[in-house]
């Protein structure tokens, strides 16, 4: 009796293990890498008014990310100079842009991208680690000829490089 209940487990954990690693149709589930992946990130950004070269705002926590449509979302969670919207993207180029795009952080505003390129390697974070910059220049329609610089660097996920 104690063989054959032992037979029966051993063969019920071989069914199990075979039929476990089957497919049974989660090719559909595959992950899918994201049209702007290069661009999209989190970012910290210091506010720059072009005009008096004051800085407005520092080390702004910055997201980027698909808005799947072949565009991008640029969103501060008003952390910056509350900015939120869609822009233009050129993957290839590694640059974006937008004309009078509603500011969704600031019901009622536009905003203007211009020169807006992320440069690989090219920023440091706190700690002097190489990471990705970020470059774009904007214009809010209340403050029309206002430009404000915003530029940093790719956030690196380390505790230490956090502001």
């Amino acid at each position: 009796m104690k063989k054959a209940i032992n037979k029966i487990a051993i063969i019920t954990i071989l069914f199990f293990g075979i039929t476990s690693c089957e497919n049974n149709g989660y090719d559909d589930y595959e992950q899918k890498i994201s049209t702007n992946g290069a661009l999209n990130g989190e970012w910290y950004i210091d506010v720059i008014k072009e005009s008096t070269g004051n800085v407005e705002v520092e080390h702004a926590l910055h997201y980027t990310y698909d808005s799947n449509d072949g565009k991008m979302f640029i969103d501060d969670r008003k952390d910056g100079w509350y900015l939120k919207g869609k822009l233009n993207v050129d993957n290839k180029n590694l640059t974006f842009n937008v004309t009078d795009e509603d500011n969704l952080n600031d019901l009622g505003s536009k905003f203007t991208i211009t020169e807006g390129k992320i440069l690989k390697n090219a920023g440091k974070s706190k700690t002097g680690v190489a990471t990705d910059s970020i470059y774009f220049k904007a214009e809010f329609d209340y403050e029309p000829g206002v430009i404000y610089i915003h530029s940093g660097h790719r956030r690196t996920g380390f505790e230490e490089d956090n502001y």
